[in-house]
């Protein structure tokens, strides 16, 4: 079986190859059109899918900060509660004092509660400070994804009607293009696809202009041209590494 698809491959003159790469360019150009048809949208609602992600993401954290600023009180709260019942049984002990150095000592420690209740009275103000700001925060990030939801909605609803308009005449494209492919050799496709991909405008096939590549517009030696005009073998650019073709092949093509 592998014999024989070899015979097959070998019985394609290097003009028969070329003439397939060259058609096959002609089809993934008009792909190429299509997506330049659909344009900027298709970054654009992916833009808008991760800047909306990166919102909800700081919603949760704003919300979690929340949370824990609300503990924070809570905990000051209960330093509160328990400075004021210290307060109160240090006073109901100053009743029973039997000198001076234990009613000194009660009434540091009375003052020193004060001051802790005091200290957590100007937390709770901080935390719930910043409970107001996170909140007025998540308001206006909330009104933010609001609208970037909206902004989503609208291209995509744009994109879709654009894809549904070309996906017919692309699908019919890249049929045509995929059993193309079949009767092209696989190292010659593989390079082919390899030639396209880092090409600027997705031309990997070319033809000769004014004595210059049209891919890179650099000189094309007098001999080098003959080789290509000849058809025995797969040339490519030196200075683009684009695959030469002889131009009335690509003429030839065009009345096709």
């Amino acid at each position: 079986m592998a014999k024989k698809k070899e015979v097959t491959e070998k019985e394609f003159t290097v003009e028969e190859r070329l003439r397939s790469l060259y058609q096959l360019q002609l089809i993934m150009s008009e792909v190429d059109k299509i997506k330049i048809l659909r344009g900027e949208l298709p970054l654009e609602v992916q833009d808008l899918e991760d800047e909306i992600a990166g919102l909800g993401t700081r919603l949760q954290n704003y919300q979690a900060e929340i949370d824990e600023s609300k503990k924070a009180v809570h905990v000051q709260k209960n330093r509160i509660l328990e400075s004021t019942n210290l307060i109160e049984r240090y006073k109901a002990q100053l009743e029973n004092v039997r000198n001076n150095r234990e009613f000194d000592n009660l009434s540091k420690e009375i003052e020193f509660q004060g001051l802790e209740i005091e200290f957590a009275e100007k937390k709770i103000k901080e935390f719930n400070v910043g409970i107001d700001s996170k909140k007025d925060e998540i308001k206006q990030c909330k009104a933010l994804l609001d609208g970037r939801k909206g902004d989503l909605e609208q291209k995509k609803s744009e994109l879709n009607e654009i894809i549904s308009e070309t996906r017919h005449e692309e699908d019919k494209l890249r049929d045509k293009a995929k059993r193309l492919e079949e009767t092209i050799d696989p190292r010659l496709l593989t390079a082919f696809k390899r030639i396209r991909k880092g090409a600027h405008n997705g031309l990997a096939v070319v033809d000769i202009q004014r004595d210059a590549c049209s891919g890179c517009f650099n000189k094309i030696p007098p001999q080098k041209q003959m080789d290509i005009k000849l058809r025995k073998k797969i040339i490519v650019c030196e200075y683009c590494g684009r695959i030469m073709i002889d131009p009335e092949l690509t003429q030839k093509q065009g009345k096709q």
